[in-house]
């Protein structure tokens, strides 16, 4: 007698990585995704953005492996839902194309990792922001026409953030906080976490919250 062992029916998870980084950033999650019983196929790792960090924003080629990714992993979604989970400009981007496919009663969870919902005071305040494409009207400056758009939208039916008061990147200004709310919170979340870690710790050390989150 012949057995054949199968991926358990879980939500596929969609692993969306930040400004210049890369799928591998995502290892300690992936690893852990496997030994929690995900099969290879049912994580996606999109591939996004150019090597300069200033050249990219939410507008354009950035978008296409990503809007392809959630894409996929619901057209093989063996529950009909996947699970997010991003970080950085990852966070802000993921969340962008969830509401451009109209897909976020689909999205079972959403975990945003060191993301800048609320924009980068190292960015400026827009109009008077860095001008650069990450920073621009498409970028991360305060209240720019992107984050003004993405603003209190729902993007799935459970939100979590994780966060650290000392992110060299979301407080690289000396101020995490926008209108009083630290910048990784996401509105309309059902909890956030906090963390003393850097802002790539926060995406490498907290695998293992992750993985509960969306389990």
């Amino acid at each position: 007698m012949t057995s054949t062992v199968q991926a358990a029916c879980v939500d596929n998870v969609v692993l969306v990585h930040g400004n210049t980084g890369s799928p591998s950033d995502w290892d300690n999650t992936y690893e852990l995704l496997l030994t929690n019983g995900y099969s290879s196929s049912q994580i996606y790792r999109p591939v996004w953005g150019s090597r300069y960090a200033s050249n990219n924003n939410h507008s354009g080629s950035e978008e296409t492996p990503v809007n392809n990714a959630i894409t996929s992993a619901l057209n093989s979604s063996c529950t009909g839902k996947i699970d997010v989970i991003g970080h950085s400009m990852g966070v802000t981007l993921a969340a962008q194309q969830i509401l451009k496919l109209n897909k976020s009663n689909q999205v079972d969870t959403f975990v945003g990792v060191a993301g800048a919902y609320r924009g980068l005071w190292t960015c400026g305040t827009y109009p008077w922001n860095i001008w650069t494409p990450t920073c621009g009207s498409n970028g991360l400056s305060i209240s720019s026409p992107f984050l003004d758009w993405l603003g209190n939208k729902t993007i799935a039916n459970r939100i979590y953030s994780i966060k650290s008061w000392n992110d060299q990147i979301v407080c690289g200004s000396g101020v995490c906080t926008v209108g009083g709310i630290h910048s990784s919170r996401i509105p309309n979340e059902n909890g956030s976490y906090t963390y003393v870690l850097g802002h790539f710790g926060l995406q490498t050390d907290t695998a293992s919250k992750q993985v509960a989150l969306i389990q």
